[in-house]
Parts: C-alpha cells; sequence; structure tokens
C-alpha cells in the first residue's frame, strides 16, 4: 500500500510535468488564451518585467526568485520540521520491521496499523515532505515558460549574458547551480539519524542533472537555480542547522550515558574499606 501511494506520488508528478511542458511554443501575451497562459505564464512575466531594475531582466529573475522563496519559507520550514520527525522515528520503524518480519498478510497489516500508529503519536505525515516539490514544480514551469515564450524575457541581457534565452556562454551559472544543489542536498542529508543510500544517490545525482540541464537551458534558468538553491543552502543553516542537531544529538547521548553510569553506581555502590 505504500509502495503504491509513492508510485501514484511520482506518476502524478510526472503527468504535471507533461502537462505543463505542452502547454505549447506560442508566444504568451495579454491577448493568450487558455488559464495557464493567460494568468500564470503571463502574470509571471509580468512580475519580473516590473522587477525588472534600469531593465535588466536578470535582477528582475533574481528579485522574482526571493519573493517566491521567501512566499514558500512557510511550507519549506514545514517539510523541514516533518522530514526530521520521519528521521527521528527510523530507529523506531526498524524495530517495528524486525518485530513484524513475517511476510504473511495478517502480519504486514499489524506493520502498517503499528507504523501509522507511530506516525499519529509523533504527529509525522510521511507524504508531507513531497508538498514543497508539488508546489515548485508548475512555478518552475511557469518561470521556464515565461522565460522561453515572452520576448521581452527572452532577449534580455545580465552581466556576461548577452541573451538570456540562451545558455550560460561561460557555463558559469550552470557549475554554481550545481554546487548550490550539491550544498543544498549534503546539509540536508548530514542532519539524518541514518545513512539513507536514496538520499547519497540524490546528493551526488541532482547537481549532476542540473548541470546537464543547465548547459542546454536559457541561462535565465540556470540564474533562477542559483538563487533559489543559494536561499536554500541559507535557510538550511539558519533553520536545521545539521551542525547544531548533530552537537544536540550527541548532547543527548552524553547524557543518556551519564544517566545509565549513575544509575549503575547507585545499583552497586562501593564497600567501605576498612581501616
Amino acid at each position: 500500500m505504500k509502495k503504491r501511494k509513492r508510485l501514484l506520488l511520482m506518476m502524478s508528478l510526472v503527468s504535471l510535468v507533461v502537462l505543463l511542458s505542452a502547454c505549447g511554443t506560442s508566444e504568451v501575451s495579454a491577448q493568450s488564451t487558455g488559464f495557464w497562459e493567460r494568468y500564470v505564464v503571463y502574470y509571471f512575466a509580468e512580475a519580473i518585467k516590473w522587477l525588472s531594475v534600469g531593465g535588466s531582466r536578470g535582477i528582475g529573475i533574481i528579485l522574482f526568485t526571493l519573493i517566491i522563496r521567501i512566499i514558500l519559507l512557510p511550507l519549506m520550514n514545514f517539510q523541514t520540521k516533518s522530514m526530521r520527525k520521519t528521521q527521528e522515528l527510523q530507529p523506531k520503524l526498524k524495530e517495528l520491521q524486525k518485530q513484524y518480519s513475517s511476510k504473511d498478510t495478517a502480519t504486514q497489516q499489524k506493520l502498517r496499523e503499528e507504523q501509522q500508529r507511530l506516525y499519529a503519536e509523533n504527529g509525522v505525515n510521511p507524504y508531507a515532505g513531497c508538498l514543497p516539490l508539488i508546489v515548485q514544480m508548475p512555478i518552475l514551469m511557469a518561470i521556464w515558460q515565461a522565460i522561453s515564450r515572452v520576448p521581452e524575457l527572452r532577449e534580455g541581457s545580465f552581466m556576461w549574458l548577452d541573451v538570456l534565452g540562451n545558455p550560460d556562454p561561460y557555463f558559469i551559472l550552470p557549475i554554481l547551480a550545481a554546487v548550490f544543489t550539491f550544498g543544498s542536498t549534503y546539509l540536508s542529508s548530514m542532519s539524518q539519524v541514518e545513512s539513507n543510500p536514496s538520499m547519497k544517490i540524490m546528493t551526488y545525482m541532482m547537481p549532476i542533472m542540473i548541470l546537464a540541464m543547465g548547459i542546454n537551458l536559457p541561462s535565465a534558468l540556470s540564474l533562477y537555480w542559483v538563487v533559489s538553491n543559494a536561499f536554500q543552502v541559507g535557510q538550511t543553516l539558519l533553520i536545521n542547522n545539521p551542525y547544531k542537531i548533530i552537537r544536540e544529538r550527541e548532547e543527548v547521548v552524553r547524557q543518556e550515558k551519564e544517566r545509565e553510569r549513575a544509575l549503575r553506581k547507585a545499583r552497586n555502590p562501593k564497600k567501605k574499606r576498612k581501616k
């Protein structure tokens, strides 16, 4: 059941990407029809143009990205807390899996019930971590299409970039995007209670994917990734600092060991030596 739900969620995300990617390639303007083009892509482009200080579309993209990230900050904070709670439960979940290791239907049903009870008692939704991804994907696609389908954004320039609609000729933005993506996923993985193979794979594969896409896609999209992932790194260090979390866990372990030593001493007091 759990695997089926995850599969359904992934299929929904893929379907969303396909749907938004297939919305057309024609230019978007105030005369465009359709909800996606007229009320999402068009107004995203208008917001970027309005924020373009001195006519610089690059500055407009940077400011727009920061505004979007600030708006999403409560949602990202919720995701961070939810993921941390889920990570803290991993030892208990493994204990349940050992306790109900039999593969018969009744035992597996009991395992699912105990897992759900554990989640409910600790206020954890194992699927909550996917919510920010679902929200960010349409935003990313809208920015992508605004850049590629609105001439004023596609033809804008910024710093060494003559045309934001073309890939970065020097690969500076794709490399920075990959570096900040790695930094974001690496910092997140540091706070995990136990090593997660899938997280390790994502830590290294995501930057490679971002780099490969950034080399071929409009430089404006790479600029969005750079600003967004740099913001994510700063957010992680401020709100969910893995170094702080590791120190807190080490302190809890230290205090627990001290309690155990004190308890052993109380149970086995040393006899006073006779003079």
